[in-house]
């Protein structure tokens, strides 16, 4: 009897492990990736630095981690982003053609709202402008002041500005906003105060970006070495990277003096697909503005759906163009982003990836 009873527990016990390992092994194939559109600004110039335009969407090829990507929306410089469909062609094969899109407009969204990704992705470029108030300023300040009035002024239209100024703590002197007027405003009004917590504030800057869709760009405005702030500079570009969002600085002559910024300047800008200018004059920081203003006029728009990738982590973007005219140009982009935790969801299907649709 007892052996009965020994060998009834054993066969439950199995089929009791089995059944937990077979709901374990489900489980694990019922998680949903909630991946965004991923937003590219991409920078084509030749040898020279001259501005390569005219390129069309079959002109550029995109991988993340090697996988070849589909472009779903296109645009170059200030002209409306268009999304992309495909077309049979006589010969039975698909081709993509461009389909214009209204000007639509471009409020914050929440993850998982999938009814404004495509609209605001072609709404045109969000420019955060970040001003160094900080107690370096105290020379020069008006000057500053000059040239990032002229440059708001010379931004086109379609474009939205935000005006935000740090020292220690981040001032929103202007939200985004199509009203040039509330900008300067801002720009005029502010003042020279405390020492200088870049990191911390690029970094809040960097958050407010990331609650808008479509093309997002951040021009810092530096007169100084950061020392004040908690944020470590890896941490605010790896955020930038991962929201699409392109940082462009422009850093005086005493900042350059400061070996350790002059590189996280570079590395910063160069890992969002931005540029870094080091001003020594005023003249200079009105010649930097103006690059920084030629530099958005002539960005490719592109983005797309990523394709089912394992991958959770980090993820590498590589942006090339097709053809034999365009071996000698170059290209700059963000080289990748890193996969949110927060975009993992357990789900009661089989695997797949699901576009959440808050374009990074």
């Amino acid at each position: 009897m007892a052996k009965k009873f020994l060998l009834s527990a054993s066969i439950f016990l199995f089929f009791l492990s089995f059944l937990s390992a077979a709901a374990a092994q489900e489980s694990e194939s019922h998680i949903h990736v909630l991946v965004n559109l991923v937003q590219l600004n991409v920078a084509v110039t030749d040898n020279k630095g001259n501005y390569i335009t005219g390129l069309r969407p079959q002109d550029f090829v995109i991988t993340e981690d090697k996988i070849t990507e589909k472009i779903a929306t296109f645009g170059e410089g200030n002209e409306p982003t268009r999304r992309l469909v495909d077309v049979p062609s006589a010969d039975g094969k698909s081709s993509t053609q461009a389909m214009a899109q209204p000007d639509i407009t471009d409020p914050p969204v929440s993850p998982g709202d999938s009814s404004t990704t495509l609209g605001a992705a072609v709404a045109g470029a969000n420019v955060f402008i970040l001003f160094d108030t900080s107690n370096y300023m105290y020379r020069g300040f008006v000057f500053a002041q000059d040239a990032i009035s002229d440059f708001v002024r010379s931004l086109e239209t379609a474009n939205k500005v935000a005006f935000y100024s740090y020292s220690r703590d981040l001032s929103r002197a202007a939200p985004l906003t199509a009203d040039r007027s509330q900008v300067l405003r801002g720009v005029r009004t502010t003042v020279a105060g405390d020492e200088a917590a870049l990191y911390n504030c690029l970094l809040l800057t960097v958050k407010d970006a990331a609650k808008y869709t479509g093309r997002k760009v951040i021009v810092v405005f530096s007169n100084g070495p950061d020392n004040s702030s908690m944020v470590p500079p890896e941490d605010v570009a790896q955020l930038a990277q991962s929201t699409g969002t392109s940082i462009y600085m422009i850093s005086t002559r005493q900042a350059q003096l400061e070996p350790v910024s002059t590189v996280v300047f570079e590395r910063m800008t160069k890992a969002t697909g931005g540029k870094a200018y080091f001003a020594s004059n005023w003249r200079d920081e009105k010649k930097a503005f103006a690059s920084i203003r030629d530099d958005l006029a002539h960005l490719y728009s592109l983005s797309y759906y990523p394709q089912p990738n394992p991958n959770h982590g980090w993820r590498a973007i590589t942006v090339r163009l097709t053809g034999e005219r365009t071996k000698k140009y170059h290209i700059r982009t963000r080289d990748g982003y890193l996969l949110e935790p927060g975009q993992f969801s357990p789900r009661n299907t089989s695997s797949s990836l699901t576009d959440s649709a808050s374009g990074r």
